[in-house]
């Protein structure tokens, strides 16, 4: 497909792919969006506040990540897609039922086992769809068709705690909870519109599990590309983890605001996402996905470091404006890249092996954030964090002068154990 083909709003909506996983994404993130805010009201209640409690929530969340991401990924792309994520949903959606039976019982705590269930299933649910996305969608519509699918995130950034709120506060957990069932099984029903998998898709992997993983590390470091996003990952994840607990300080230390003014530093922030986002959409045909990730984490490492030296309100809103209108930028850069330069058959792996590399860095800091803060104050904190980014856009810099796909050395870099 020839990438400089003119693409239209109009072309990609009318993609039937689109079309069914964009809808799939509705429902999906009207449940995760419940489940998130429901369930955290739920914990601090029966908890009494009790931070630890709410704590776990997130290790439910995370932890299955650098567990299962891997792991999904190399079963994705063993499986059909199409089927996996049906199967994925379906399988939530039983777990949100088992779930409420437990509550019903008696058992409170079963909450957790519906985020945990959740997040592993999401493991080998996503690279699936990233798979579907590169079967599907055409290259020339690929980069406006990841910023069509950011922006809807970016609207439920907005909406999704209203929605969550709205729904525990009226009905309570249990109806909270079996929106979520309903949730997941309408996303099951959106797939289903879907073209059917390939009947050839399971007999390309009868190679052994071990020989499949192993070709997945060999793929990512025969290519120069995920090599240098695996390096960008590990800067930004650094440098996030920095910053992410240290908002709230920010506000109440830095800025001398009440507590209450994070809400309107989150309201500024999705908005600015879905400006930025519908933005990199018309820009997508003429600036290549490398230069909109650099660009993002260039600018959002100097917003890093100016939010940590400004001492005004206003000014530092501005900042987090800035912030989220380039965030879709990063986003939209990295699936871009990952999809364009990553073979069908090695896409949930690729995603697999990348996204823990981000993560991980990212947990890795967040765990000393607490303790940086306390011994050089949260200024440096901040620079170090935006510096980090800057280290990112170097390592990235090189991909600036590539035109075009640069396919790994695949029978080099997988020898026996490719996955044909």
């Amino acid at each position: 497909m020839n990438d400089n083909q003119p693409v239209s709003a109009s072309s990609l909506l009318s993609n039937r792919f689109v079309q069914a996983i964009l809808m799939s994404t509705l429902f999906l993130q009207i449940g995760i969006w419940v489940r998130n805010i429901a369930i955290l009201f739920y914990v601090k209640e029966m908890t009494n506040d009790d931070a630890f409690a709410v704590s776990l929530i997130s290790v439910a969340e995370f932890a299955p990540i650098f567990i299962f991401s891997f792991i999904g990924g190399t079963f994705a792309d063993r499986w059909r897609p199409k089927r996996t994520m049906v199967w994925c949903d379906l399988l939530s959606a039983v777990s949100i039922l088992a779930v409420l039976f437990a509550m019903m019982n008696g058992t409170w705590k079963a909450v957790f086992f519906a985020t945990l269930v959740s997040a592993i299933l999401s493991q080998f649910s996503q690279p699936a769809g990233m798979k579907l996305f590169k079967l599907h969608v055409p290259e020339h519509l690929m980069q406006k068709g990841m910023s069509v699918y950011q922006t809807l995130f970016a609207v439920f950034m907005i909406f999704g705690p209203v929605v969550g709120t709205f729904v525990y506060q009226n009905y309570g957990i249990k109806f909270a909870i079996g929106v979520m069932g309903v949730a997941f099984l309408l996303s099951a029903a959106s797939l289903a519109l879907l073209p059917r998998d390939r009947q050839d898709e399971d007999e390309k992997h009868k190679s052994q599990l071990s020989k499949d993983i192993k070709a997945g590390f060999r793929y990512v470091w025969s290519s120069v590309i995920l090599r240098k996003l695996g390096g960008g990952f590990i800067a930004a994840g650094l440098g996030l983890g920095l910053i992410q607990p240290m908002g709230i300080f920010l506000i109440t230390e830095r800025l001398g605001k009440p507590e209450d003014y994070l809400q309107w530093f989150l309201l500024v922030n999705g908005i600015a996402m879905i400006i930025g986002g519908v933005l990199a959409m018309s820009l997508s045909s003429k600036v290549s996905p490398q230069k909109l990730l650099a660009f993002g984490m260039a600018v959002d490492s100097l917003t890093m470091i100016a939010m940590g030296l400004s001492k005004d309100y206003w000014f530092t809103l501005g900042l987090q404006f800035v912030s989220g209108f380039v965030l879709p930028c990063i986003q939209i850069g990295i699936n871009t890249m990952i999809l364009q330069n990553t073979e069908e058959k090695f896409i949930g792996r690729v995603n697999g092996i990348l996204n823990p590399l981000f993560i991980g860095s990212m947990v890795v800091t967040m765990m000393l954030s607490g303790a940086l803060k306390n011994a050089i104050s949260l200024v440096p904190l901040y620079v170090i964090a935006g510096l980090f980014f800057l280290v990112g856009v170097a390592v990235l810099s090189p991909l600036f002068k590539l035109k075009g796909v640069v396919p790994p050395q695949t029978e080099k870099a997988v020898g026996s154990s490719s996955v044909i």
